[in-house]
């Protein structure tokens, strides 16, 4: 595990299912990750209506993930996930590249069960709070990642600032048990509820650049042939 487990007697309400990284990575290997995410070719990039992004790895889909090879320029940092032995028996072999914008965030979600029960991500370019609710009876998990309305009364347990250069690890209960966010706002502000804030004061405010996560998982259910999906006629 990363040595940075949060410390529950130290931040009082530091979860024991999150462990953050700073400075996971150095800033030449930044810059050079950002490089080659914007020399990735535009195929690659797929756009939503809040962010945009690319799958390295393959497409992840309910009937199985057609396998495809990782470039070098992720493999390194795949290769260093993996030897944090996170995934139990098994290895990283998909990567969901995500540019956020200042301004642009993600609702509550879970990433539901086409994944191994373990996120890890690496920020790139500027920092982002990534915020934690509990679970509502009313919340439906369905068989991809799911995204739930934002507009029920949720109670937020807790904030994880993500820096750039670090390593965030969700795993355990907060993973299954917990939706997470990132707020749609150009500043973040530090409060009592951000629980790596260190010495920063709270009301501290934040403001956002563009940042990229490389969000490295691995996905069970992997398929050698194509899958081909039909239309009812």
């Amino acid at each position: 595990m990363p040595r940075c487990q949060f410390d529950t007697g130290r931040t009082g309400n530091g979860p024991p299912t999150a462990f953050y990284e700073p400075n996971f990575i150095s800033e030449e290997e930044e810059k050079r990750l950002l490089e080659c995410v914007y020399s990735a070719p535009k195929p690659k990039w797929q756009q939503l209506s809040h962010r945009r992004l690319q799958n390295w790895g393959g497409l992840p889909h309910p009937k199985g993930m057609i396998a495809e090879s990782i470039p070098e320029w992720l493999m390194k940092y795949v290769s260093l996930v993996n030897n944090l032995q996170l995934f139990g028996d098994k290895k990283a072999n998909h990567v969901l590249v995500n540019e956020y914008l200042p301004g642009q965030g993600i609702m509550p979600h879970t990433d539901g069960p086409l994944f191994h029960p373990v996120i890890t991500t690496i920020s790139l370019g500027s920092h982002t709070v990534l915020n934690f609710y509990e679970r509502l009876d009313s919340d439906k998990v369905d068989e991809k990642d799911s995204q739930l309305p934002s507009n029920q009364q949720r109670k937020r347990v807790m904030s994880i600032l993500l820096e750039p250069r670090s390593l965030l690890v969700v795993k355990d209960d907060l993973y299954h048990n917990h939706l997470h966010s990132i707020d749609e706002t150009e500043s973040d502000e530090i409060t009592d509820l951000t629980v790596n804030r260190g010495n920063m004061p709270i009301g501290e405010v934040l403001q956002r650049k563009t940042r990229i996560s490389l969000t490295i998982r691995h996905v069970p259910k992997t398929s050698k042939v194509p899958i081909f999906l039909m239309k009812n006629k």
